[in-house]
């Protein structure tokens, strides 16, 4: 498990971006809850950390596709595919990761970023 960060420096209700290669954003919902998903939005490159979360949904910043947290799920267009999402553990304070090995949706400048440059 990958220590991320203390539970207490994480408010609810933001989202902190581990960089990770892809990124990671853990969330800590207005109910206490915690989850992370891969932090790239799969329709085009853009920071789910730093969309609007409400609930156990964030909304892409771009284009407003909403992912649910639990399940990586997307709700609309433009995105179609879900994001991975990853097992946390809190544990005396401290909030771990758990990086899922399943392969990641990653938009296509995504995938070229992480392919070299081919896509």
């Amino acid at each position: 498990m990958i220590p991320v960060c203390r539970l207490a420096d994480l408010p609810r209700g933001e989202a902190y971006r581990l960089e990770s290669d892809p990124p990671v954003a853990v969330f800590h919902t207005d109910d206490g809850e915690v989850f992370a998903i891969d932090d790239t939005c799969t329709h085009q490159d853009a920071s789910l950390s730093d969309g609007w979360l409400e609930g156990c949904e964030v909304e892409c910043p771009l284009h407003a596709s909403r992912f649910d947290l639990r399940t990586g799920s997307v709700d609309a267009p433009p995105a179609r595919l879900p994001v991975r999402t990853h097992q946390v553990l809190v544990e005396d304070g401290m909030i771990y990761l758990a990086l899922s090995e399943a392969p990641p949706n990653l938009p296509p400048c995504g995938v070229a970023r992480l392919c070299g440059g081919a896509a």
